[in-house]
């Protein structure tokens, strides 16, 4: 088995050495190479070419997000991982609209951060219960800051069936394909006809796109 090739990027050395140590000691990832700071992080990568790369968002010179923006176009098949400290929706939001698969807190890392860099690398995006509750929130707010100025907006997912809709705000909230059928009374494989024909309609890819066009019109709130 090929092992999953992780870059770390962080600012603090004894960090970096725990996770290294944590995740060299696992037979499916190795660590390829680490930065203290941005831009030697997006240099490095673009030598290295990981398979997943651990970002901290307050770096030196360039920060983890910026990295993150540069890194989308500039090693496109790298996937992003932020592993930070700020549990705040601003930068959780942020993260993924610039193409981040995924938020883990450095006070959460071990298993749960073993769980996200192999859900990553497989092209999921992992986002910890916590931090869907945490967006729920943050829309939740803005929606009524809209409703009180009495703004509206046209319905995005409009050329979607009920169903379809149903299904695209349960995968964009993290859900498996099982946990839908589930929750919706379904056959698994009638929820992936849904997700195949939400996604066609939709000009999606990947879930991870699904995620960010869910977040940026803001339709985890209605959930």
């Amino acid at each position: 088995m090929t092992p999953i090739r992780i870059f770390i990027a962080d600012d603090h050395s004894v960090l970096r050495a725990g996770l290294k140590a944590l995740l060299n000691a696992e037979p499916d990832m190795t660590v390829v190479g680490e930065a203290e700071e941005g831009e030697a992080c997006i240099r490095l990568v673009m030598q290295l070419h990981p398979d997943v790369v651990l970002l901290d968002i307050n770096m030196p010179n360039v920060s983890g997000l910026q990295a993150l923006e540069r890194l989308r176009t500039q090693a496109p098949d790298t996937r992003a991982l932020i592993l930070t400290m700020h549990d705040d929706a601003g930068y959780l939001r942020r993260a993924l609209e610039l193409g981040g698969a995924g938020y883990v807190l450095k006070q959460a890392a071990g298993d749960e951060l073993l769980m996200a860099i192999r859900t990553v690398y497989s092209g999921g995006v992992y986002l910890h219960p916590q931090h869907t509750r945490t967006l729920l929130e943050d829309s939740l707010e803005k929606q009524a800051a809209q409703s009180a100025d009495g703004s509206r907006r046209d319905d995005p997912l409009s050329q979607l069936s009920e169903r379809e809709a149903q299904v695209f705000k349960l995968v964009a909230l993290g859900h498996r394909n099982t946990e839908i059928a589930e929750m919706l009374h379904l056959s698994v494989k009638t929820v992936e006809t849904y997700k195949s024909r939400l996604m066609q309609k939709l000009g999606l890819r990947s879930r991870a796109e699904l995620v960010r066009r869910a977040l940026q019109w803001g339709l985890l709130d209605n959930e």
